[in-house]
This record gives structure tokens, sequence and C-alpha cells, in this order.
């Protein structure tokens, strides 16, 4: 028996503030593209998301596996002559 591949999308709005940060906010995860995509469509005019209403991310991921393995460094860390 083949299992079988379940994906979710994951919704985020990121855009760069005028001070240079980033500015993220996680949305919400959906069953469909499509589902994420209708959520764009009643949050684009919403206070906030209307100042950057193109600024929305869709990602898609599957179930029950590692997305990132490649661990990471604190910025202090990479910022240290090697």
């Amino acid at each position: 028996m083949t299992a079988s591949i379940k994906k979710v999308y994951v919704l985020q709005h990121e855009y760069q503030r005028p001070d240079g940060c980033d500015d993220a906010k996680f949305i919400g995860v959906y069953s469909s593209q499509e589902l994420a995509e209708m959520a764009i469509a009643r949050l684009r005019t919403q206070p906030g998301f209307r100042l950057h209403p193109n600024e929305f991310c869709v990602s898609a991921y599957e179930l029950d596996m590692d997305h990132w393995i490649e661990g990471f460094v604190s910025a202090e860390e990479a910022s240290k002559p090697r």
C-alpha cells in the first residue's frame, strides 16, 4: 500500500519596513493553494495589508518530513571572522 503525499499551504505576509527591518506575519495553513489564494483575496484590502497588497507568499510543504536540515548559526556567530 502506497501512502499518498499530503501537502499544506502556508500563507505569510512579508515586507521590508522603512527602517530596513523585515516584517513578517504568519497568516495560516490551508489544505489547498486555492484556499490560500482565497484568504489573500479576503485580506489584501484590510488595514496594514492594503499598504502592501502584493507581499503575500504561499509555500507548499509536504507533511511528515523535515524541511530545514542544514542547521543554523546566530547573527553574532555569522559575523565573526573565520
